[in-house]
């Protein structure tokens, strides 16, 4: 056998190995890595499922949030003594319908960020290990009409980097006591 041979059959078994390597690394993001797209992709109950296990933390921001079952999942994690904070964008103060004046009202700490254009967010860190974003804002609209994405990813330092964020932003964001008020 030549040279040449031996060659072609190390390459080959190099890129066997690339490609086994590479099927174990997608398996192991399976385990990292939950991807949903709606419509009727199954966004919102993924989201809702992630709340319900939030043992200790719940950090919001949402440009438009009119999602019920988001938001009662979100009271849920509240009531059973999970610490859950809110900010979301300025147009949310004269929505028509907004979950802003849910949360409130339901004891939920709820602040605007007023200090972009928009505040363009789909963001939610759960327990410091957990994030949620994407495309798919908190609606009812982008789960049974819009085309959008969600991730959901588990890992901490990730989760840092989003909750430095959120906190940056939550410095300059303005509490909101509700409509009216």
């Amino acid at each position: 056998m030549d040279s040449g041979y031996y060659r072609k059959s190390i390459a080959t078994i190099g890129l066997i190995i690339i490609i086994l390597t590479s099927s174990v690394a997608l398996t192991f993001q399976v385990d990292v890595l939950q991807v949903c797209f709606s419509p009727h992709g199954g966004c919102t109950e993924a989201i809702i499922s992630e709340l319900n296990k939030a043992k200790t933390s719940v950090l919001v921001q949402a440009y438009s949030f009119t999602s019920a079952p988001i938001a009662k999942a979100l009271l849920e994690a509240h009531k059973r003594g999970v610490k859950v904070e809110v900010i979301l964008d300025k147009s949310q103060r004269t929505q028509k319908y907004s979950s802003a004046d849910f949360l409130v009202n339901s004891g939920i700490p709820t602040k605007i960020d007023a200090e972009h254009a928009i505040a363009h967010n789909k963001v939610m860190v759960i327990d410091g290990e957990v994030v949620i974003t994407g495309s798919f804002n908190f609606t009812k609209a982008a789960e049974e009409k819009n085309a959008e994405n969600l991730l959901v990813i588990r890992d901490k330092k990730l989760a840092e980097l989003y909750m430095k964020n959120w906190h940056e932003h939550e410095k300059h964001s303005e509490v909101y006591a509700g409509k009216g008020k």
